[in-house]
């Protein structure tokens, strides 16, 4: 800023002396001249200083009375408040200023002095002129090395940053001096720079505002610039304040395109009422952001809706492709992604529902998760006036605003539905891909299958039920007395067996330990379900308890009976040897699965995909599923869901 500010001090100066058409500038950039590299520019030596050279009128006595005085309202109707040069001292240690001007006889004369933070303005001094035109050069010397390693220090970089800074003279009405940048043995022409800048011809037009003018200069620039779109405030011709308004206008996203290929924009903002408003730094204005109750006073939202109404005019035919993709990734999401939030599409304002089409599925899901929460928090608040008439409100009034009520509450808990019957579809496809063969040709440990079904080590009392996916074994799962997940059977309330299972098995940190649900409310009406679950395509089953899935299972079920069945709270149910039991086992049916299957006298099913029975000895049904019936059967249950909100259930 301080470098550019002094650029645009030259340019003033020029239009003093003899107008911007015969002005020129040239900022040097001044390295060390010994072998401090900068490590992100490698090949270029530290920037140690600037240099500004100009042909502009010079430091006549009156323009160095204002440089002299802090403050300084001189220049006044330039934006020029003479604090500006203060920002040199921020950055740099000490500024030499060398000036020919012609003085009050017409004679033209060069002044020299220096101007650093301990001593101000010093060392004055007259001198005969060594030129013979007016102009001026400054050197901005020893550049702090905290603020020289924020900044980009390559030529180009430079260049492009100050033709950015400085556009707002080539854009305007009239023109702008040629500025050239030399660093090292390259040049660089800002007039070159901004032809391979531009896109189109700026486009000025002027608005008003609550009996405000605003001038608007509408610029295209070429998609290779890096820049965003956006608005740029000036005041008194200089370049105050940049805002990005990627997004806020409906198709307005990355580098959008015409009949001559992709472009950035960018609208440059001034007026007579900036000009009194800006701050006296020159970056921000004296503008509050809404003043909407007070009468005749232009906010900073007044000025940034009625430009971007003329933006979205000014773009109309290039927004219209952008706007048509972007409401199309979001239908296309819903549609294959997300149903769920499809019942609040007609609660939310269409340009909520325009975004940009390289947006991620993640960003998409949260841009869409906020506008849910926002219909339901419309819905919470007309509910809690739903109930009391409006003043002077007819009953046929009060019977529109109550349908409409409903209508929108029924919507919204469509959406409830549609995100359970989505979740459920996504942990159908999460389990066959965990039964799936990794790329080092091995299978994934049960604790993933464990984990879709139910948290491990956990019970009823230290997790939700939205957090379990017990459906995907039994609905009926659902209904429980007290679950627990991988829990030693000594630490259940619902059972006062003192086993805490021998190494081997507390050692099932493998997973092996099962899932235990008491499934009824009642003591007298009892059931206990014990799922096992094996890692997909084990096949060392042998005889044994360690070894067989069934065994293991039945074996938890007699520990349990033996220790005297509770429910949760401690009271003991009656007849607890006898309660109904219920195994499950969950593996790939391998070879030596089969063989035990069938040692157990179980029966394969008829699509051969599992096996069941029932044991009288421990009174208990047996199932064995293997995990691609148990994925094909949970597809097959919810099918009708998912075919309601078109995800697709193959």
């Amino acid at each position: 800023m301080p470098v550019f500010e002094a650029v645009v001090n030259s340019i003033h100066s020029i239009e003093e002396m003899n107008g911007a058409a015969e002005g020129r500038i040239v900022l040097q950039v001044n390295r060390a001249t010994q072998g401090n590299l900068d490590f992100d520019t490698k090949s270029q030596s530290a920037i140690v200083g600037f240099t500004i050279i100009d042909n502009g009128c010079g430091f006549n006595d009156d323009n160095f009375k204002s440089f002299e005085t802090l403050d300084s309202d001189h220049k006044i109707d330039k934006g020029c408040r003479g604090v500006g040069r203060l920002m040199w001292l921020k950055v740099f240690k000490q500024v030499e200023v060398e000036s020919h001007f012609f003085d009050s006889d017409g004679e033209l004369k060069k002044r020299f002095f220096r101007f650093d933070g301990k001593s101000g303005v010093h060392g004055e001094k007259i001198l005969d002129p060594t030129s013979s035109n007016p102009g001026t050069v400054i050197r901005l010397i020893d550049f702090d090395e905290s603020f020289r390693k924020q900044v980009l220090s390559k030529g180009h970089s430079i260049a492009n940053q100050l033709l950015e800074h400085v556009l707002w003279y080539f854009v305007r009405q009239g023109s702008a001096p040629n500025i050239i940048l030399e660093d090292s043995d390259e040049t660089f022409d800002l007039d070159s720079l901004l032809k391979g800048h531009m896109h189109a011809s700026a486009f000025i037009e002027t608005i008003t505002i609550r009996e405000c003018q605003f001038d608007l200069t509408h610029i295209k620039f070429r998609a290779s610039v890096n820049k965003k779109h956006q608005l740029a405030f000036c005041a008194a011709n200089r370049l105050v304040k940049e805002e990005s308004i990627q997004g806020k206008t409906p198709g307005l996203y990355g580098k959008i395109s015409d009949n001559s290929g992709e472009f950035t924009y960018t609208c440059y903002v001034s007026s007579e009422y900036l000009n009194q408003h800006v701050r006296s730094e020159r970056t921000s204005f004296d503008i509050a952001e809404d003043v909407e109750d007070m009468l005749n006073e232009v906010s900073l939202k007044d000025i940034r809706e009625a430009v971007l109404a003329r933006t979205k005019f000014y773009l109309q035919d290039v927004l219209a492709e952008t706007t048509s993709a972007g409401r199309k990734r979001v239908d296309d999401f819903i549609n294959n992604h997300a149903p769920r939030y499809r019942p609040i599409v007609n609660h939310v304002p269409e340009e909520l529902l325009i975004v940009d089409p390289e947006k991620s599925d993640k960003e998409l899901e949260l841009h869409l998760h906020s506008q849910w929460y926002e219909v339901e928090r419309q819905l919470v608040n007309e509910g809690h006036d739903i109930l009391n008439p409006q003043n002077k409100e007819q009953v046929e009034e009060y019977k529109e605003r109550l349908n409409e009520y409903l209508s929108k509450a029924e919507d919204l808990k469509k959406s409830d539905l549609a995100n359970y019957v989505s979740h459920r579809k996504v942990i159908i496809d999460l389990l066959q891909k965990s039964i799936e063969r990794l790329e080092d040709g091995k299978y994934a440990r049960e604790d993933m299958i464990h984990e879709l079904i139910m948290p491990m080590r956990k019970d009823s009392n230290e997790v939700f039920l939205e957090a379990c996916n017990l459906w995907l074994i039994d609905e009926r799962l659902a209904f429980h007395n007290y679950l627990a997940s991988d829990k030693t059977l000594l630490s259940m309330p619902i059972t006062g067996a003192e086993s805490t299972k021998e190494p081997d098995i507390l050692s099932l940190r493998l997973f092996d330990n099962p899932l235990l649900v008491n499934d009824q409310n009642t003591p007298y009406l009892a059931s206990i379900t014990v799922v096992e679950i094996k890692r997909p395509m084990r096949n060392d089953m042998q005889e044994g308890e360690d070894k067989d899935p069934i065994d293991q299972a039945l074996g938890y079920l007699e520990r349990i009976r033996e220790g005297g069945v509770k429910t949760k709270s401690g009271r003991p149910i009656p007849g607890g040897k006898d309660i109904p039991g219920y195994c499950y086992v969950l593996c790939d049916l391998t070879k030596t699965m089969h063989r035990r299957c069938r040692r157990a006298n179980l029966r394969i099913t008829s699509d051969g995909m599992g096996y069941f029975g029932y044991n009288e000895p421990a009174h208990s049904y047996i199932e064995v599923i293997s995990f691609d019936q148990l994925v094909k059967s949970a597809k097959e249950r919810n099918r009708a869901f998912f075919d309601k909100l078109g995800l697709p259930s193959v």
